[in-house]
């Protein structure tokens, strides 16, 4: 298969293959993101920034539990101010790999998002996620922008008033009509949606009888949460016409594929780089090209939303 066959394009960048690493899953960890790109993601998704340093929860932060990992990190990052001069660093590295660079940021306020993107714009980044589905700060700041339509969209205008960069806005599944956002989110001039974020969930140690984490509930990523990433991505794209991101349990080729078939334009991967390294992207990539040979499929194109025509 011709290696141009997996390129994608995603808001007006062209990405050398439809695999985009996860926020957060490296860290503030320079080394990983530039790994990450020289083994074969086309886009690398920073730590989500806020204005403001952030220390996040106390350990432990992250369980793997037998069918994925629960997490509460709670946001922890060194703030705009510090990862600002790290983008201006990291974004030419990138483009010197011909992979795009996408800051992810989070705030307490609607003012406070198109604050922090203000500021993480003059980093020149290609593009911007906001996170405002996170469920791991949601005891601290009320309910998450992203389980309400209107505010999920005041989020949104405030962000694209603010850069001029292509705006990413990632949803949460804890939601009760996650369509809903995301038509809310596309009127609020999104150029694109991220889905899923992690699924909240609790899991008990049953020798002490307490929460494995010190935060009590997490967020539930991996395998177990992949057929819940790729109804939301069939649903979504659907209802929208902005592109998706589809994420969610990807740790194959074939993953990627399903992916894809529902609807998605690129395949985020996370909890499988946290566990088996950068070098991920290579053997899913290998995989995939496999994958679509096995079925006699001659691009990502052929298979686009497939499912929705079956």
């Amino acid at each position: 298969m011709d290696e141009h066959a997996l390129a994608v394009n995603l808001c007006g960048r062209i990405l050398p293959s439809p695999l985009v690493l996860a926020s957060g899953v490296a860290g503030e960890n320079t080394n990983w993101l530039l790994d990450a790109a020289r083994a074969g993601a086309g886009a690398i998704v920073t730590k989500s920034i806020s204005m403001a340093p952030r220390e996040g929860h106390p350990e432990p932060t992250v369980i793997e539990w037998g069918h994925g990992l629960i997490n509460a990190v709670g946001l922890r990052n060194s703030g705009a101010m510090v990862a600002r001069q790290n983008l201006a660093e990291l974004g030419p590295r990138l483009s010197a790999l011909g992979v795009p660079l996408i800051a992810s940021i989070f705030a307490e306020t609607v003012h406070g998002f198109g604050e922090v993107a203000e500021v993480i714009a003059t980093a020149n980044p290609d593009m911007i996620e906001v996170n405002i589905s996170c469920p791991n700060v949601e005891a601290e700041y009320g309910r998450p922008f992203a389980s309400d339509a209107e505010s999920a969209a005041a989020v949104t205008r405030a962000v694209k008033d603010a850069v001029r960069c292509p705006v990413i806005v990632k949803l949460s599944p804890n939601v009760t009509d996650i369509v809903a956002i995301a038509r809310a989110v596309e009127d609020g001039g999104a150029d694109a949606i991220c889905a899923i974020n992690s699924v909240t969930g609790m899991v008990i140690d049953i020798a002490t009888g307490a929460p494995v984490l010190a935060n009590r509930t997490g967020g539930v990523t991996g395998p177990a949460i992949r057929p819940i990433a790729v109804r939301c991505v069939y649903e979504i794209t659907a209802a929208v016409k902005i592109p998706v991101i589809g994420l969610g349990g990807v740790e194959h080729g074939r993953d990627v594929v399903q992916m894809i078939m529902a609807g998605a334009t690129a395949v985020g991967v996370g909890s499988a780089v946290y566990v088996r390294g950068p070098s991920v992207f290579s053997e899913i990539l290998l995989q995939l090209v496999d994958c679509l040979d096995e079925h006699d499929y001659r691009s990502l194109d052929e298979i686009r939303g497939i499912a929705h025509r079956r």
